[in-house]
C-alpha cells in the first residue's frame, strides 16, 4: 500500500511540477542577461522533478512497483518458471524453439567427427597401413550404428508404447489444465497448503530472529503457490517433471544396435590391449572412436517421425500455458524490466535488475530495523541516543596529569583495609571521570562514528593547514621549507598510507582520524596558499597607504581574499575524507558505515550495501549544503567583483 501511494504521489509530482514550470516560463520575466548567475537561482520544482524521476526509476527497475501493485506476481511467475523449466528439456529435443530435432543435430555432429577422424587416420604418417585399415573399419562400424537408431522398422514396440504413454500423459495434462478446479485439491490438501503459504512469508519479507534481534535473510521469492493460478502451474510443473524424467531415461536401443555396439566395444578393447607402448597413436585413435560410439549410445536418437505426436502434444500444452497466464504475461513484460523470475530446481530467484537493485520498501524496512537499538547491525544501531553521565565527558576532556602535579601523595589503604580519600585522590577521580553527576543524551552508532571521524579529521586539517598555507603564501622560508614535504606525501593515495597508519596507531579512532587529517591537511594548505598568493597587489598597496599594520593587512585584506579558495578547499576535502574513511573502515574497524558495507558485501546483503551508499551520499550532501550556506554568508561578494 505504501509503495502504491508513493508511486502515485511521484507521478503526480512530476506531472504537476512540469506543468507549473512550463506555465512559469511563459509568465516569468527574466531581466538578467545570459551568463548572469541570477538566471540559475530558484527552480525548486525542477529539483522535485529530478529527484522524483530518480526515485521512480529505482522503484521501476527494482520491481518494487510490481511488488506494490501485484504482490503475488512473483509467486505466480515462480510457478510459471517451474513449468517453463520442465518444458525446456522436452522442447530442446524438437524443432520448437530450436531449428532442428536434437537427434538431427547429434547425428550431424557425430558424422562430422567420424569423417574428421577417418581423414586424420588415412593421412597420418605415424600409422602403418594395417593400423589404418583396422581403425577406418572401426570408424565405419561406428557410423553404421546411427542407421540402426533412425530406422523406424527396427524400433522396439516397448519404446513406441512408452512414447505413446508420455504423449497421452501430455494430452491429459492439457485437458486437465483447462479445467477451472485443476489440480483437484481436497479440502484437507487446500487447508494444509494455506497454512504452508502463511508460514512461508511474502515476497521480499525481512524477518528478525526472536530473542537475538538479528536480521534473518530476506525471502527472495516464495515457493509454494499462493494463488489458484499459481497452484495450477505448480501442479502442471510437477507432472511435467515426471514426464521429463521418463523421456530422458528412455533410450531407443533395439537388439541389433545393442549387439553392434557391444561387439564394437569388445573389438576395440581387444585391439588396444594387443598394442605395444610404441603404438600409442593408434591406441588414442581407437579410444576416440569409442568415445564417439558412447556418445551415440547415450544420445536420444529416434527415427525422424517417431516423436511427431509427442511434439504436437508439447506444442499444444505450451500454447495453453501461455494463454492461461493471461494478464500475468503483461505484468512480466511491463513491470519486470531487464529480467524476470526464474526457476532452478525447487527454488526460484529474481534474475535481472531486481536481484542486485534492492526494492525501496525492503531497503526502508531494513534501515528502520538497523536503526533500532534492539536490532541494529552487529548489535550496534545506525544512529541512536544514549544517556551518558557528564562525568565521562569531564574525564575525557581533563588530562590525568592535573592530579599528578598536585602536592602530596595519593591515599594508601589502612591496616583495616579501608582507603580514605584525600584531596589529591578526589581530584584524580574527577579528572578520570570516576564519579556520578547527571546524564545527558549523546548520539552513538555507526553513522555517528563515521561522522565524528570525518569531522575531527577535517577540523584538525583546517586548524593546522589554513595557517600554514597562509604562512607559505606570504613567507619565502616557509614556502621553501614546507613545500617539498607537502608535495612529497600529497600525490600518494590515502590507501597507501592506511595500512602503515593503522598498524602504528591501531584500529581505533586515532588511526582513522589521523589518516583523514593527512588527507585534509594537504588540500587546506594548497587552498590557503593559493588564496594568499593570489591577493591583488593593488589592495595590499592601498592598505599600506592607509597606514594598516601587517596584522591588519592579514586580517582585513589577505584572509578575506583567501576565503573563497579556503572554503572551496574544504568542500573538496570533505569528499576526499569520506572516500578515505570508507576505505579505512574497510581495512580495519568494528563500527562505521564502511565497516557495515564491508560485512554486507561478504554476505551479499544488497539492501544494506545500498543503505550505506545512501547514508554516505546524504552525509556528504549535508556537509556540502552546510558549506554552501557558510560560503553565502561569509563571502557574499564572490563572483560580483
Amino acid at each position: 500500500m505504501f509503495t502504491q501511494f508513493i508511486t502515485i504521489l511521484i507521478l503526480v509530482s512530476i506531472v504537476g511540477c512540469i506543468l507549473y514550470g512550463r506555465r512559469l516560463i511563459k509568465t516569468e520575466k527574466v531581466d538578467a542577461v545570459f551568463g548572469n548567475p541570477e538566471r540559475a537561482k530558484g527552480g525548486t520544482h525542477w529539483i522535485i522533478v529530478g529527484s522524483s524521476a530518480i526515485l521512480l526509476v529505482w522503484l521501476y527497475y527494482s520491481w518494487d512497483i510490481a511488488k506494490g501493485f501485484y504482490p503475488k506476481s512473483a509467486n505466480e511467475l515462480c510457478q510459471v518458471a517451474k513449468v517453463n523449466e520442465s518444458l525446456l528439456g522436452l522442447k530442446y529435443q524438437f524443432p520448437i524453439e530450436e531449428r532442428e530435432f536434437k537427434s538431427t543435430s547429434i547425428i550431424k555432429i557425430e558424422n562430422k567427427n567420424l569423417s574428421k577422424i577417418s581423414n586424420e587416420i588415412q593421412v597420418s604418417q605415424q600409422l602403418n597401413s594395417q593400423q589404418k585399415t583396422i581403425l577406418v573399419g572401426f570408424v565405419n562400424k561406428t557410423s553404421q550404428l546411427i542407421p540402426l537408431l533412425t530406422n523406424e522398422n527396427l524400433m522396439e514396440m516397448d519404446t513406441k508404447i512408452k512414447i505413446k504413454e508420455m504423449t497421452d500423459e501430455l494430452r491429459l495434462l492439457s485437458s486437465n489444465f483447462q479445467k477451472k478446479d485443476y489440480p483437484f485439491e481436497t479440502p484437507d490438501e487446500k487447508s494444509a497448503r494455506q497454512i504452508a503459504v502463511s508460514e512461508q512469508g511474502d515476497w521480499g519479507i525481512i524477518k528478525v530472529q526472536a530473542g537475538t534481534g538479528s536480521i534473518e535473510n530476506t525471502i527472495e521469492v516464495p515457493l509454494i503457490a499462493a494463488t489458484d493460478r499459481g497452484l495450477k502451474f505448480q501442479a502442471a510443473a510437477e507432472e511435467l517433471t515426471i514426464i521429463n524424467d521418463k523421456f530422458f531415461k528412455l533410450r531407443n536401443h533395439n537388439p541389433q544396435f545393442k549387439n553392434s555396439i557391444k561387439q564394437l566395444k569388445e573389438d576395440i578393447k581387444a585391439y588396444r590391449k594387443d598394442l605395444s607402448d610404441a603404438e600409442e597413436i593408434a591406441s588414442n585413435y581407437a579410444k576416440d572412436i569409442v568415445k564417439i560410439a558412447r556418445r551415440i549410445e547415450f544420445a536420444s536418437i529416434y527415427p525422424p517421425s517417431a516423436l511427431n505426436e509427442m511434439q504436437n502434444a508439447i506444442v499444444e500444452f505450451d500454447n495453453l500455458q501461455k494463454a492461461e497466464q493471461g494478464g500475468l504475461r503483461f505484468v512480466d513484460i511491463f513491470l519486470f524490466p531487464a529480467g524476470t523470475i526464474v526457476s532452478s530446481g525447487t527454488s526460484c530467484s529474481e534474475q535481472g535488475s531486481g536481484r542486485w537493485l534492492p526494492k525501496p520498501s525492503d531497503t526502508l524496512n531494513k534501515f528502520i530495523l538497523m536503526s533500532k537499538p534492539s536490532v541494529g547491525y552487529k548489535n550496534i544501531p545506525l544512529l541512536w541516543i544514549d544517556m551518558m553521565d557528564v562525568s565521562k565527558i569531564v574525564g575525557f576532556i581533563l588530562p590525568d596529569w592535573i592530579a599528578d602535579i598536585l602536592p602530596g601523595e595519593y591515599p594508601v589503604h589502612s591496616s583495616d583495609g579501608v582507603v580514605k580519600q584525600n584531596f589529591k585522590g578526589k581530584v584524580l577521580k574527577v579528572v578520570t571521570g570516576d564519579f556520578k553527576l547527571f546524564k545527558i543524551p549523546v548520539p552513538y552508532g555507526h553513522i555517528w562514528d563515521s561522522f565524528l571521524r570525518v569531522f575531527l579529521g577535517l577540523v584538525f586539517g583546517i586548524l593546522i593547514g589554513v595557517p600554514l598555507g597562509l604562512f607559505m603564501g606570504l613567507n619565502r622560508f616557509a614556502k621553501g621549507f614546507f613545500d617539498p614535504l607537502i608535495e612529497l606525501y600529497r600525490p600518494v593515495p590515502p590507501l597507501a598510507w592506511a595500512p602503515l597508519i593503522i598498524s602504528v596507531l591501531g584500529i581505533d579512532n586515532t588511526g582513522k582520524v589521523f589518516l583523514l587529517f593527512m588527507v585534509s591537511l594537504s588540500i587546506m594548505i594548497i587552498s590557503a596558499r593559493a588564496g594568499a598568493s593570489g591577493t591583488q597587489l593593488s589592495k595590499i598597496h592601498a592598505a599600506h597607504s592607509l597606514g594598516a599594520s601587517k596584522k591588519q593587512i592579514l586580517r582585513y585584506v589577505i584572509f578575506p581574499n583567501s576565503l573563497p579558495e579556503i572554503l572551496t578547499g574544504i568542500r573538496v576535502a570533505v569528499g576526499m575524507c569520506w572516500g578515505t574513511l570508507v576505505a579505512a573502515e574497510f581495512l580495519a574497524g568494528t563500527t562505521g558505515i564502511g565497516f557495515v558495507e564491508n560485512v554486507a558485501k561478504k554476505y551479499f546483503q544488497y539492501e544494506v550495501i545500498w543503505i550505506t551508499i545512501f547514508i554516505m551520499g546524504m552525509l556528504g550532501l549535508l556537509f556540502d549544503v552546510t558549506l554552501r550556506k557558510i560560503i553565502d554568508k561569509t563571502i557574499p561578494w564572490r563572483g560580483k567583483g
